[in-house]
């Protein structure tokens, strides 16, 4: 399952996240957001419990896409402990998502 991420909860799931997380950065008019989607949502009940996967609409969250200097969607954005360890642009097949991770 994934959580929608807000600034307002940024900080505790996301930098302060026990787990690694995995961020979509979409939007609700994006073609390309909506054929990655499932895919996120299949790999989140596949790693249920191992990683956090996380959804962060940057038309209501700007400042965070800002933050990490989301140019286009979709992005996929990996942490480990806080910090940034891979990044993905553009609809990518599912092994190349699990490679940002495995």
């Amino acid at each position: 399952m994934t959580k929608e991420i807000t600034r307002d909860n940024f900080e505790t799931e996301v930098l302060r996240a026990d787990t690694p997380v995995l961020l979509d950065f979409w939007a609700s008019w994006c073609g390309p957001c909506r054929m990655l989607s499932p895919v996120v949502d299949e790999l989140s009940e596949e790693y249920s419990g191992k990683i956090m996967f996380g959804k962060v609409n940057v038309d209501e969250q700007p400042e965070l896409a800002a933050a990490y200097r989301v140019r286009s969607i979709p992005t996929l954005i990996y942490f480990k402990s806080g910090e940034v360890m891979e990044t993905s642009v553009g609809v990518v097949p599912k092994d190349e998502i699990e490679k940002m991770f495995c």
